[in-house]
């Protein structure tokens, strides 16, 4: 009988040499996880949060959130469905544009967790982003209908109904529920 040998570990120098994949793989402790095709609820609920997130930051020049961005630090590169970033926090190149690589944890991470999508692996991420300096972290769950958020530090906390959901403190124009965030999923 013979021992049948793992495959070798991949460095995440040789990951990010990788062609980028439809959906989005991520690069976690030497393995690397293909994320599930986003579906109706999560797409609209990704749009919609982020547009509205947006709306109130970026014409103060607060923050901007961005779907689907990659970003790599810690030894990792994921791709949060929504990473927001306060505003003096984004990457710029020389022409003052904005830079096609994140190497830094978002300020605020979402996701919208996938039927098919492992809830560990995801919670796993956002406890990683909060470890190396993300203030905010929610895990939207639109089949049980609730956000559980995540702040360094504390334990995270499970919001339903009418809860109103903590968002970054720069943000403080910005109300959300609970309710509010799944509104967004009919369309009457």
């Amino acid at each position: 009988m013979s021992l049948l040998q793992a495959p070798p570990q991949l460095s995440l120098e040789d990951f990010l040499q990788l062609p980028e994949t439809k959906p989005a793989s991520e690069y976690i402790n030497g393995q690397i996880y293909q994320k599930p095709m986003p579906k109706g609820k999560h797409s609209r609920l990704q749009i919609r949060l982020a547009t509205q997130i947006n709306h109130v930051a970026e014409p103060k020049r607060l923050a901007s959130a961005f779907p689907e961005l990659r970003c790599t630090f810690g030894g990792r590169s994921i791709v949060p469905d929504i990473s927001v970033f306060s505003w003096q926090r984004i990457p710029l190149d020389s022409n003052g544009e904005i830079e096609n690589t994140f190497a830094i944890a978002p300020d605020w991470t979402i996701e919208i967790l996938s039927p098919e999508q492992s809830s560990t692996r995801v919670i796993n991420n956002i406890l990683f982003c909060l470890n190396h300096g993300t203030d905010l972290g929610w895990l939207i769950d639109p089949q049980e209908r609730l956000i559980i958020t995540f702040l360094p530090g504390k334990q995270p906390e499970s919001k339903q109904n009418q809860d109103i959901l903590p968002v970054l403190s720069s943000l403080g124009d910005l109300q959300l529920s609970v309710q509010s965030v799944f509104s967004w999923l009919s369309l009457n």
